[in-house]
């Protein structure tokens, strides 16, 4: 019997890049590629185009090309969930209408960042693209990104919504997660830090939407699965084990790292557009060692 509750979306996602050329134009053939090899590694799902994938450097027809080309190559295989955040709600409206049509099967909304509203000008952004289309919707708590936490009172009464299935935590206020998980229980919690994944698992929450599985999936799928059949001990392990990572993939504007992670891999280039920079090879050289440190050497 299984000791997490359902996740709609799988229980392994990844945030994923938008791999560019080294001069900074979008590079699809590398996309199938790390979509590919994500498929390959423990992953049930991505998530396109949020923040680790530099939507706000993109434009709509770019994200459609993604969309596009991920869709052909691992739609069949993993469930695609589509950030569509935005701080105009018109804006994100015609993101979640960019997704329906290109088949995605989630979507992703982010606190409006930026202008700042009141809670319940965050309840209506987010209502109104949930009535855009009939897609599950996640919403995305990342207060360091937007500026803007989602309120407990917030989520409970986004999770009445009937679309409004799942919530990808990043806030890393733990005491907060188990209110909601006290009063929204049949909403879905992710974490959304890869250092906080199991600690939020032993509260409740179904799974993860990482960074670090891009290199470390089938590490991360292990420990959901360990502590899933009652292995706790082994969850640890592995959770300490990936510890260093977790940390070492924000150490410089993410996802400068991850990328260049990946390109040691050989799966996309390093590129990231500006105003983000690539690390320096003084920071690129800590990134290797700790990965190597987590047992997750190029």
């Amino acid at each position: 019997m299984s000791a997490l509750p359902p996740a709609p979306f799988g229980r392994v996602l990844t945030a994923m890049v938008t791999p560019f050329t080294d001069d900074g134009a979008l590079d699809l053939d590398a996309a199938v590629r790390v979509a590919t090899h994500l498929a390959d590694h423990g992953h049930d799902g991505l998530v396109l185009l949020g923040t680790t994938g530099e939507a706000a450097t993109t434009s709509e027809a770019e994200q459609a090309d993604v969309l596009r080309a991920v869709l052909d190559a691992v739609g069949g295989r993993l469930q695609v969930v589509y950030g569509v955040g935005s701080n105009d709600t018109a804006h994100a409206r015609e993101l979640a209408r960019i997704g329906a049509k290109a088949g995605v099967q989630g979507l992703l909304a982010t606190t409006p960042y930026y202008t700042r509203p009141t809670q319940d000008g965050v309840i209506a952004h987010v209502e109104a693209i949930a009535a855009e289309t009939d897609l599950p919707l996640m919403l995305y708590d990342v207060p360091t990104r937007t500026g803007l936490a989602l309120e407990s009172d917030t989520i409970v009464r986004l999770a009445d919504h009937p679309r409004v299935v799942a919530i990808k935590d990043a806030k890393g206020r733990l005491v907060e997660t188990a209110e909601v998980r006290r009063r929204a229980p049949d909403l879905a919690v992710y974490s959304g830090s890869d250092e906080y994944t199991l600690p939020l698992l032993s509260l409740g929450a179904v799974g993860v939407v990482s960074v670090l599985a891009h290199v470390a999936g089938d590490e991360i799928a292990a420990m959901i699965r360990a502590f899933d059949a009652g292995d706790v001990a082994t969850a640890r392990d592995l959770h300490l084990q990936l510890s260093p990572a977790a940390l070492a993939i924000f150490a410089f504007a993410s996802p400068a790292p991850i990328k260049a992670a990946l390109a040691d891999r050989g799966l996309c280039s390093a590129t990231v557009r500006l105003p983000l920079l690539p690390g320096t090879e003084a920071q690129r050289a800590r990134l290797r060692d700790a990965l190597a440190l987590a047992g997750l050497a190029a």
